[in-house]
Order: structure tokens, then sequence, then C-alpha cells
């Protein structure tokens, strides 16, 4: 009897005989059943929906932006949709670096880098003097985190898992934060409507005084969350299933090398700067011809395209049963927002456009803002969570949504210039 054998992998054999002239042949199929379902298992995670298909629009968005006039709606919507898997590779790139660094220089490359997409977005905006626009995305991204991002990662969350628990200390301490941005805004508003137009030289100055204490107490935050107190924001490293029993490794098992982590920052960091500054030369055009007006596509539409790679995020880890993270980066992103990039576009404009931006916001932006904060406070003090609560929230963004769409632009600019 003639066998033959092949012992290429620990896999279970599977064989069978067949009768020939010289005997029986046994053949051992563990290797070939490896060699043939290695690619398919290939080509099943390459049909795997992501949201890397979604960077054919990349080339898409630049062959619209270079065909002439005429199609600026359409490279308005390729560029919203080219700017989401840039930047889910930029918050990809972070995390592997932060993975390779310190606790403390991981949390910095996150709180820097988490709103890049939108940050660079902003600065093209605020380049070409489309402030209302600006102002509208930071408005539209603090609620958008808080009411849309959180309502969403605890409705998914709690419909998981009965009931969540989190850090209620750490949890108030960023609500706390919260507040201070909600007050950052009503402030210039407030002195805006007391003084009247006759006081805009002094709103110029006092934005840019009231930008640079939430720089500073930004970076105190930092310094309290990452240093001081850093066991009121502890992530760990693997949670209970409530419903499975099972213990998890959330962490990333292949961990890129520092020199690919910060090529392909670099790389999807300059891609969303170019398709950025397509997206804003056609915003106009593609707003008047969609029938938004600026402080909609500011507050809605772009808002959620440059905060992409965190809502998906913030949704997978509270599957995951890890809500302190998950709360982490919905109101943490919304805090960065509001202390640190409001601020540096306020402090840029003085020497990259051609007027000062303020922090005077429409009255609408700001009451959207308190009553967002004031829910979130409310939802995320007891340190538990439900998916009623998730609802609860994007209840509140949904009417937001809905006020903004209808409002005119009249109405939408009675806080600028």
């Amino acid at each position: 009897m003639r066998e033959w054998a092949v012992q290429e992998t620990q896999t279970a054999s599977q064989s069978f005989s067949l009768p020939t002239n010289q005997g029986i042949v046994t053949l051992q199929f563990s290797a070939a059943l490896s060699l043939v379902t290695k690619p398919v298992c290939s080509m099943k995670s390459l049909l795997k929906p992501s949201l890397n298909w979604l960077l054919v629009f990349v080339p898409v968005a630049v062959f619209l932006d270079f065909g002439g006039p005429g199609k600026e709606t359409w490279t308005f919507i390729a560029a919203c949709i080219a700017v989401i898997p840039l930047a889910g590779w930029m918050g990809k790139a972070t995390e592997h670096l932060a993975e390779r660094t310190s606790e403390g220089v991981g949390g910095l490359l996150n709180a820097t880098f988490g709103n890049a997409a939108e940050l660079i977005i902003a600065f093209m905006a605020m380049r070409r003097g489309l402030d209302d626009i600006v102002k509208a995305s930071l408005t539209g991204s603090i609620i958008g985190n808080i009411l849309l991002v959180l309502g969403a990662s605890l409705l998914a969350g709690g419909l998981k898992h009965k009931e969540q628990r989190f850090n209620a200390i750490g949890a108030r301490t960023q609500s706390t934060l919260l507040m201070l941005a909600a007050i950052a805004l009503i402030a210039p508003a407030a002195f805006h409507h007391s003084t009247g137009p006759s006081a805009t030289r002094s709103e110029t100055a006092l934005s840019l005084d009231i930008s640079i204490i939430l720089l500073v107490t930004y970076a105190l935050g930092l310094w309290f969350s990452l240093k001081t107190h850093k066991h009121y924001f502890a992530a760990h490293g693997h949670s209970i299933d409530e419903n499975e029993g099972v213990q998890r490794d959330h962490g990333i098992r292949d961990v890129w090398p520092l020199p690919v982590s910060f090529i392909v920052l670099l790389a999807a960091t300059g891609l969303v700067a170019w398709i950025s500054e397509i997206l804003v030369g056609s915003v106009e055009t593609a707003a008047h011809s969609l029938g938004m007006s600026h402080v909609f596509v500011g507050v809605i539409v772009v808002a959620i395209i440059g905060n992409a790679a965190e809502h998906s995020t913030a949704i997978m880890m509270a599957l995951k049963n890890r809500m302190d993270l998950s709360l982490g980066i919905a109101i943490g992103s919304s805090i960065q927002v509001a202390l640190f990039v409001a601020p540096v576009l306020v402090l840029t404009s003085h020497f990259f456009a051609a007027e000062p931006m303020d922090l005077v916001f429409t009255l609408p932006e700001v009451i959207a803002v308190a009553l967002a904060v004031g829910i979130t406070s409310q939802i995320a003090g007891d340190g538990k969570s439900n998916w009623l609560e998730g609802i609860l929230l994007l209840a509140v963004y949904a009417i937001l949504a809905v006020i903004f769409y209808f409002m005119p632009e009249s109405a939408a600019s009675v806080g600028s210039h």
C-alpha cells in the first residue's frame, strides 16, 4: 500500500481509500482542505462590507472637481462620502500610535487627532469667509456627539445588555466641562444682543480672550484626566459580557510599527485636507441646489461627516459593554470641539482669514447646545444607562435637526456680521 500524507497544518484530517492495482491508496486531505479554504476565507474578508469601499469616492470627487462648473452638487456629495473612510483611517492610525506609546501620550494623540477631519474642514471654510458654516459645524459637532453618537451608543448597548454601568464620577466631570462649553457660547451671544452692532470690535477681542481661557482650561483638563486623576477615566483592557459570561480582550492584536502609523496618519490627513477643500468649494452651490440652508449643512451634514470615525467607534465600544470608553469618545469629542477646535479656529483666523472669526453664535445654535448639554448631564450623572435613554437623546437630536432644516437663512445669521 502506498500512502501520501500531507501534514502542513494541525487541523483535523479527513481521508478516504481508493482501490488500485497496487493496493489501497489513502489520501490525507487536511493540507489540501486548508489550501482550498484559505483563499475562500480571504475572498470573504474582501467581500465583507467595509468603510474602505468608500475610498473609491476620493478619485471620483477629484475628477468631478476638475470637471468644470455644473457638477457642484455631485462633487459635494462625493466629497462628503470620501471624507468618511479617510477619517476612519486617521482614527485607526491614531489608535495604533496610542498602543505604541504611554497612556498619557496616547490620550493626547486621541485628543489632538480625534477631531482632525472636522478641524480641517472648518479651517478651509474659514479661509473662504464661510464663518456661518464654520460655526454651524462646531455647533453640530457638539450636539451631534452628545445626542446622536451617545444616543446611538446607549441604544445599541442597551439592546444587547439590559443595563450598563460606567464611572459616574468621570462622567460628571466631563459633564461639567461641557457646561463650560455652553457658557462659552452663551456669554458672547448675550454680549452681542445686549450691546448691538456697535460693539463688533469689542466682540473680536472678547472672543480672542475667551479662546485663550478655553485652551488653558482644556490643557488643564487633559492634565487632570491623564495625570493627577486618571483613575476617574481608567480604561479597562477587557470586560465581561453579561449575556454570555465571557471575558474578552479588546486590545489591538497586531499593532502597526511606528513608521507605518505615522505614514498612514500623514497620508490620510493630507487627503482629508484636499477633499475638504473640494467639499467647501462646492458647498454653497450644492446647498442651494438641494434646498438646504447653510446652517443645516453645517449643523447636520458637515458635523456628521467630520466625526464619522468616532461615531462607529463609540457604538462598537457600547456593544462590547465598555461604556466608560464609549462615553469618553462621545462626550470627550464634544469637549474637544468646544474647548480646543473652536478656540484654535478663532486664533488662526487672525492670521489666515480675511476677517477674524468670533465666538458669537446664533440664538438657535446656543439654545441647541444648552439643551443638549442639559439632558446629557442628566443621563450621565447616575453611572447607569439603558436603551430608553438612548432613544431620548436621539429624539432630541431629531427635533433639533428638523428645526434647523426649516430655519430660514435670515434667522440663521442673526449672530453674524
